[in-house]
């Protein structure tokens, strides 16, 4: 039986771990790790992993569990507030991008363990950070066409736009890389990424007068 006082952990190292995982996948465009690259990246005892999180996947169920558990707060957070259906969907649209840029493996990430998950386990990823997002497109439409300024779209269609989108884009260094000169994606893109997608989506949604 590991204990914690064996591996010498030091303080925060569950959270070290995460966030050393986190850096990985951003900087490589991968939704994957090797329990070595995060030992030595993070400095850490790879056998820490078995011990917070039981193995490699439950790390990484720790890691969607992390940043969705967020995403959902966020998003339901700003439909409470009392601001119209328009201003909602461009502070949204601005926060998807900017998750997008700070963890885009995130959404690949899920899909991956609701793919390789039991049924079961399966239901559960997606009823716990799937569903949410979805109501909350229905509620957020709902309240634009209530107030006649959005026009009725199908959430869960507009859902694949809106992440779609961002996903495809921010998964998209090697386009970069060979069309453009460049892989980065700097605070610059991403700024020059959230007016145009904003722009795009809004006018798409919106009641033409």
């Amino acid at each position: 039986m590991i204990s914690k006082s064996d591996l010498a952990a030091p303080p925060g190292a569950r959270e070290q771990l995460l966030d050393t995982a986190s850096a990985i996948m951003r900087e490589g465009d991968i939704v994957d790790i090797s329990l070595s690259d995060l030992s030595r990246q993070s400095g850490l005892n790879s056998a820490l992993v078995k011990y917070y999180f039981g193995n490699k996947a439950g790390l990484l169920k720790a890691l969607i569990e992390r940043e969705w558990l967020a995403i959902v707060k966020s998003v339901e957070a700003l439909l409470s507030k009392d601001f119209d259906a328009e201003t909602k969907l461009r502070i949204h649209m601005e926060g998807v991008v900017d998750n997008f840029f700070r963890t885009p493996y995130t959404h690949r990430l899920l899909m991956r363990l609701i793919r390789e998950s039991e049924p079961e386990e399966a239901q559960r990823l997606a009823d716990t950070y799937l569903k949410p997002l979805l109501d909350a497109y229905e509620k957020l439409i709902g309240e634009g066409v209530a107030a006649g300024v959005f026009r009725p779209v199908d959430p869960q269609l507009f859902y694949f736009t809106v992440i779609g989108a961002a996903d495809r884009f921010f998964s998209a260094r090697l386009v970069l890389k060979y069309c453009s000169a460049t892989d980065v994606l700097d605070e610059a893109l991403r700024d020059r990424y959230r007016t145009h997608l904003n722009d795009f989506v809004v006018a798409g949604i919106l009641v033409q007068r």
